[in-house]
């Protein structure tokens, strides 16, 4: 496989800089080079090829300067890798690059092995960042296992077992409370088997009134009712082939429950008004959300069809039982629905997130992934807040004075602590420093570094205390 050069885009409103950037580095960078003369020829190019890269003189004459181009070329292709040209002493006008976008600058004049060590570094970021998506592409997959999500435990036990159970032919019964994904696990069962090319029929059983369901499964002749207006195939005969997953199988009536007992026996039954028996190759999951032991005791519940239903169980574990599933799941429903909308993904917010963690999920994943849903539906910025889920959002220890602590998760409360004392610590190191980042890592005590990465941590920067306002 031919392994495709990367794409360099020159622009540059000076012929003579064009001509000499392109032979220059053409010599020494394994590259295809384009240029334009502005910011316009440059867009159009853009729209026609794909370029791994771009160099961009800031100061160009005309409609559209060079941080005008870096602003559109990131809103057309979010993140992608810009180094700007600028004239020695505007290195304000460099940082104003950086901050919108670019990856790196250089300053006019260049040296030329100081300009391919630049270009090298941003390929190289190119490459960083294209198999960084390539891992996070495979995590995603390995998180998902037929449509379910997640990397704990007792949900890869789940995966271990319906992957085993795809193999074989039996009966299978499906546990767990609402909103678990029974139903994903039913199909998964389908699609890992021999008969994944057959139908897959679902019947929510508590859903079909009663007096129906008997005709609904087994369908019936013409005439073996008022309204029977002409023969009609049951689910059992559209399932074929197949399987049939029969959902909330607890609140099916004793009548219904002996026919099933029947089909599961001889793989056969008689539909309403008929007289002969109709076979069917058909392979049967169920799914409850309810005690069907309890139910036998009581007699609700067949034994005996329990014990037909019942060869293999799995056991769907609550969402309280996987928590270390919910970022996966969160990471998951956002990117979903953020593109069901035509958007890019949106993120949660911390605060939320930490409210997430402390949540009993009574309705499980379903829970879960409706208030992701609302939450992209309803928040105006990138980020998801409780508000915009409809919760209120956390109480914030800052008020320690007037609030109940007990509203208060202890890890969500402690974490904000820390985060008032080491910002209110740097920004009094540096205010009593003027802004000197040496002279206040010496005052308070630590290595320079680790004062630097608090900084970066809390986005606290050391310029406006050199003229005495505070950040």
């Amino acid at each position: 496989m031919k392994i495709r050069r990367p794409r360099l885009l020159i622009v540059d409103d000076e012929a003579d800089m064009l001509r000499l950037l392109s032979r220059s580095v053409g010599q020494d960078l394994d590259c295809d080079i384009q240029t334009a003369g502005n910011g316009a020829d440059a867009l159009a190019l853009f729209e026609e090829q794909s370029f791994d890269l771009a160099l961009l003189d800031i100061r160009m004459p005309g409609g559209m300067d060079g941080l005008q181009l870096l602003e559109e070329l990131q809103r057309r292709r979010p993140g992608f890798t810009v180094i700007m040209m600028t004239a020695f002493g505007a290195i304000e006008v460099a940082v104003s690059a950086i901050r919108k976008g670019a990856y790196d600058f250089i300053t006019k004049p260049f040296d030329h092995a100081d300009l391919i060590h630049h270009l090298q570094n941003a390929l190289e970021r190119n490459r960083l960042l294209s198999e960084n998506q390539k891992l996070k592409a495979q995590v995603r997959q390995a998180e998902t296992f037929h449509g379910l999500v997640g990397i704990s435990p007792p949900l890869q036990a789940v995966c271990d077992s319906l992957e085993m159970l795809g193999k074989s032919d039996v009966t299978v019964l499906i546990t767990g409370a609402s909103g678990t994904g029974k139903n994903l696990a039913a199909r998964a069962l389908h699609d890992l088997s021999s008969r994944r090319e057959g139908p897959f029929v679902r019947v929510s059983c508590p859903t079909v009134p009663e007096n129906i369901l008997e005709s609904e499964l087994f369908g019936y002749a013409q005439g073996a009712f008022t309204h029977a207006v002409a023969d009609r195939r049951g689910l059992f005969q559209e399932a074929d082939g197949g399987t049939i997953f029969l959902d909330e199988i607890g609140d099916v009536s004793p009548a219904i429950q002996a026919k099933l007992l029947q089909v599961l026996e001889d793989k056969e039954f008689r539909p309403l008004g008929r007289t002969r028996s109709v076979r069917v190759d058909v392979r049967v999951v169920a799914a409850t959300n309810s005690n069907l032991k309890a139910r036998m005791e009581t007699g609700e519940f067949r034994e005996d069809l329990y014990y037909r239903l019942c060869v293999v169980e799995v056991h769907m574990p609550s969402l309280g039982e996987r928590p270390e599933d919910i970022p996966v799941l969160v990471d998951h429903f956002l990117e979903r629905h953020s593109l069901d909308l035509g958007g890019d993904p949106k993120r949660l917010a911390p605060a939320l997130m930490a409210q997430f963690a402390q949540h009993t999920w009574p309705g499980n994943v379903r829970e879960l992934e409706n208030l992701v849903k609302r939450g992209v539906v309803m928040s105006g910025g990138e980020e998801v807040t409780a508000e915009a889920v409809g919760w209120q959002a956390a109480a914030c220890v800052a008020d320690l004075d007037t609030t109940d602590l007990t509203t208060i998760a202890y890890r969500e409360a402690k974490q904000d602590v820390l985060s008032q004392f080491n910002r209110r610590y740097i920004r009094e190191a540096l205010e009593k420093t003027g802004g000197n980042v040496t002279q206040a890592a010496r005052l308070s005590r630590i290595e320079r570094q680790s004062f630097q990465q608090i900084m970066r941590k809390y986005d606290i920067r050391s310029e406006p205390f050199r003229t005495g306002a505070k950040k």
